[in-house]
């Protein structure tokens, strides 16, 4: 036996709406406030599915976080450097963006041996690194003092070889899933650039992706479609852009300060994001799993 009821359209249209907010991505707590100080950065997860950021209980730290958020110190740094940003290679190898000690910072995999990749003085303070699909590593440098910044990129003999330079504030970097595409992001000036990326590396064809008329900006990263996932500092939230400019999702976090976001879980689709004014991890569940998650696993 089937029925019909017949619903008003007044209350049809106020269901409508109560659905798509209940649609709308909300963070979970995931490790404890101020586990690590407000300079959490740098999420990163390896092969194994181990979480990492800088910056556990003291700086000049990476902390190592366990699938129940407890942390613990995996290495410490060298003295006189303090990360901020972190990638796994392919052969799951750690690099660090060393923004004191001007490095890119290199932990083997297997290991616990800290050694430098690759030094340039000429950087303001390197914050964030992408790793292109080829190995390529590329660093964000902004200058905050003079609301500036500039793009390197670290080339097979390991040196830093500037890309782009007068630019704003830039911060967060990220390469597609194709390693076709480098974006990057300018904080204090609110926009994002997308970039070729060429046969040798170096980038061309700067276009603006997006930009803003409120709150800054900090890291980013790509799932597997393309979508960039973009944390908005200050306003404390993650906004999901399609690679066609269109937004397709605001996640709503608990804290104001997201700092970073990366990728992992059992199927590369939680996202662990730091929190510079809580010292923690907050985590949502991603619309994909990570770029990176799905070409290693």
């Amino acid at each position: 036996m089937s029925f019909l009821i017949k619903i008003p359209f007044g209350l049809l249209s106020l269901c409508f709406i109560i659905s798509c907010k209940a649609q709308n991505i909300k963070s979970n707590h995931f490790t404890t406030e101020f586990s690590f100080t407000k300079g959490i950065e740098g999420p990163a997860v390896n092969a194994k599915g181990e979480l990492f950021a800088v910056n556990f209980k003291e700086e000049g730290t990476i902390g190592i976080v366990d699938s129940n958020g407890i942390g613990s110190v995996y290495v410490h740094l060298p003295e006189g450097s303090i990360g901020n940003g972190i990638r796994f290679d392919q052969n799951d190898n750690m690099f660090i963006a060393d923004y004191k000690g001007h490095n890119v910072l290199y932990v083997e995999n297997g290991t616990k041996e800290v050694t430098i990749w690759a030094h340039n003085n000429d950087m303001s303070q390197p914050n964030d690194l992408a790793i292109a699909p080829n190995g390529t590593i590329y660093l964000s440098d902004p200058n905050w003092a003079e609301s500036t910044g500039k793009v390197w990129m670290v080339n097979k003999s390991k040196e830093i070889v500037l890309l782009a330079q007068n630019l704003g504030t830039v911060n967060g970097i990220e390469v597609s899933p194709d390693g076709k595409k480098l974006y990057i992001n300018e904080s204090i000036q609110r926009n994002i650039w997308e970039y070729n990326i060429n046969d040798d590396g170096t980038i061309s064809n700067k276009e603006k992706f997006l930009s803003f008329t409120d709150f800054g900006m900090d890291g980013m990263r790509c799932d597997a479609e393309g979508n960039l996932y973009i944390t908005r500092y200050d306003k404390g939230k993650v906004i999901i852009v399609s690679p066609a400019k269109k937004i397709l999702k605001e996640v709503q976090l608990k804290g104001k300060k997201p700092s970073n976001i990366t990728f992992g879980g059992p199927d590369g689709k939680t996202c662990y994001v730091t929190m510079a004014d809580r010292g923690c991890f907050e985590t949502f569940q991603a619309l994909n799993p990570g770029a990176y998650y799905k070409k290693i696993h």
